[in-house]
């Protein structure tokens, strides 16, 4: 008999995780070929969701890992990674927008050879047409940039097979972008559409700007993660802009000698601050890839577990 490891990361879910572990354990009734285990990657929460996991824990397979501190979605998704034991693993959000009963034909793909099943959303539910706009125009920069395709619409609610788990794992970068990396590892892929419902209860704790997990900050990382095509800006913008000064070099003598030149500081002002914005521009970008090649140097841990609390397994 297979097992699947089902990892839900989550902070302050209180409301949704009685429903949660309630409406995945039903799922299993389907599958009465397949074991499971439910791992919830704590991620230092303020509420009550601790207590009410280790009451559950007593019906059914749950494994609570409780994080040192707030480390943001993308560390406790790679800690459950590192602590689960199934020969599959499926891991999605905790707020119940991705509904549990698709785990059965994410599984049925599985059985079919897959090795990585997407869910790709046809429709989003409850979400601004201007956020959805936004995030349509981020896939389409990030696969314009990127040497993966990164596919539309396609989320954290995903099945992976040991053996492309484990490829994921070997890799050593520090701070991954778990989607793109989903994809960039290969091997037989495939896609499970469903329409994706409002958060069930209790507020969002996705942001735009934060960097636990902003949407600002999950595009940067998916573009530099799989990209270098942003370093090349400089050499572009360095040439476009010494072509330009060429222009203003022309115009200002044929200013000069036909005698039209006026004196005033406007071309100076103009021309100051667009290359002043060209060279900060292209020193942020240098900087974004400096900061991750810090990180991944200086040798600290991806995440800290003060404790893993386990169900009692009958294996």
């Amino acid at each position: 008999m297979k097992k699947v490891s089902i990892i839900f990361s989550f902070r302050n879910e209180e409301k949704n995780i009685p429903e949660l572990v309630t409406r995945t354990n039903k799922v299993f009734d389907k599958l009465n070929n397949w074991k499971y285990e439910l791992v919830f990657v704590n991620d230092d929460s303020t509420d009550s969701s601790e207590k009410i996991l280790i009451e559950l824990q007593k019906n059914y397979p749950i494994k609570i890992i409780n994080m040192s501190r707030n480390f943001g979605v993308g560390p406790c998704v790679l800690a459950g990674f590192d602590n689960c034991s199934g020969d599959c693993i499926i891991y999605m959000d905790a707020d119940l927008q991705d509904p549990p009963e698709l785990i059965v034909k994410l599984i049925n793909k599985y059985e079919d050879g897959y090795d990585v099943v997407h869910t790709k959303r046809t429709k989003r539910l409850g979400e601004g047409k201007i956020y959805l706009f936004a995030i349509q125009l981020a896939y389409k920069i990030i696969n314009m940039f990127s040497n993966i395709s990164l596919p539309v619409n396609v989320g954290d609610f995903k099945l992976i097979s040991k053996r492309a788990l484990d490829t994921m794992k070997r890799q050593k970068e520090f701070d991954p972008y778990i989607r793109g990396l989903s994809v960039w590892v290969g091997f037989n892929q495939t896609f499970v559409e469903y329409v994706r419902q409002p958060r069930h209860a209790g507020q969002s704790h996705f942001s735009l700007f934060s960097s636990k997990p902003g949407a600002v900050a999950q595009f940067i990382r998916a573009i530099t993660s799989h990209s270098l095509v942003p370093l090349y800006f400089g050499i572009i913008l360095g040439i476009f802009t010494f072509l330009f000064s060429f222009l203003l070099i022309f115009y200002a003598l044929y200013a000069k000698f036909s005698g039209i030149a006026v004196a005033g500081t406007t071309g100076i002002i103009i021309t100051i601050s667009f290359f002043s914005g060209i060279i900060l521009m292209t020193l942020g970008i240098i900087g974004i890839y400096i900061a991750r090649i810090y990180e991944q140097t200086r040798g600290r841990d991806k995440y800290v577990i003060k404790e893993i609390k386990d169900y009692k397994s009958t294996d």
